[in-house]
């Protein structure tokens, strides 16, 4: 049975006093016999070491929200995997629709930051998701076939134990319209499908895909039991604890 997890993007949210704040309302809170549930949250790199220390003892893990893919070298205002390991986080998010969107990340970035994130041993949130229009104008498949099949070029069946997938119909992330039970979980199913055809059958099933679009405490449950979904990576209803922990509790 593959496991949930449930991921908190803070996005550029929370300075220190209330990342201390929200983490330490989280751990206090937290149901610590969750049994088949992983809990992960990403601050901004501002806060990362300091998350990082706060969730030491805890069933709380950290993710860093991006990373650039070379280990080193002139290029200012980015932050490499190397570094992002060497304070302590296991996950980062790669591929973001705000990265692939606001900052023209291409799925050839994307690949090598997979790349190099595993390489390092982080374990890469890798988020797919299609616009409305591509929706509604029936290219939605192939986009999603595009960005499955460019970004994870060059990993191995062996790494892929590794690599989480949201997926994030673009259209439903901060709008409120969440897509339906049926939609996301159908879409996790053709998702699940094309990485059984890039590799084969048992790495598909292992694979853990989250849902990313607008998932909250009113529709996690009934999201969080379909098939295909498991797990979220949950932006603005992360930022409050009690509606960050109602959904980790609707996915035990």
């Amino acid at each position: 049975m593959r496991r949930k997890i449930i991921a908190g993007n803070w996005k550029m949210n929370n300075n220190l006093k209330s990342t201390v704040e929200l983490i330490s309302e989280i751990i206090n809170k937290m149901d610590n016999h969750l049994e088949n549930t992983d809990v992960v949250v990403c601050p901004p790199f501002t806060s990362l070491e300091t998350a990082v220390e706060l969730t030491k003892n805890s069933k709380v893990r950290v993710g860093a929200q991006n990373m650039f893919y070379e280990k080193n070298g002139a290029f200012t205002g980015e932050v490499s995997a190397e570094m992002i390991k060497n304070i302590g986080c296991e996950y980062v998010i790669i591929g973001h629709s705000e990265r692939r969107t606001i900052f023209g990340e291409s799925n050839e970035w994307i690949n090598k930051k997979i790349k190099k994130a595993l390489e390092e041993g982080l374990k890469p949130i890798f988020c797919i998701g299609e616009t409305l229009e591509e929706r509604q104008n029936g290219t939605m498949e192939q986009v999603l076939k595009t960005q499955v099949f460019e970004g994870l070029s060059g990993v191995t069946e062996s790494q892929m134990a590794n690599i989480i997938i949201a997926y994030e119909p673009v259209w439903a992330i901060g709008t409120g319209v969440t897509a339906s039970p049926e939609q996301a979980d159908e879409a996790h199913k053709y998702v699940r499908n094309l990485v059984e055809n890039l590799y084969n059958s048992s790495v598909a099933q292992e694979l853990i895909i989250q849902y990313g679009g607008s998932m909250k405490p009113e529709n996690a449950k009934e999201l969080l039991s379909k098939p295909n979904i498991d797990g979220g990576l949950i932006g603005g209803a992360s930022l409050k604890a009690d509606s960050f922990l109602s959904i980790i509790n609707a996915s035990n």
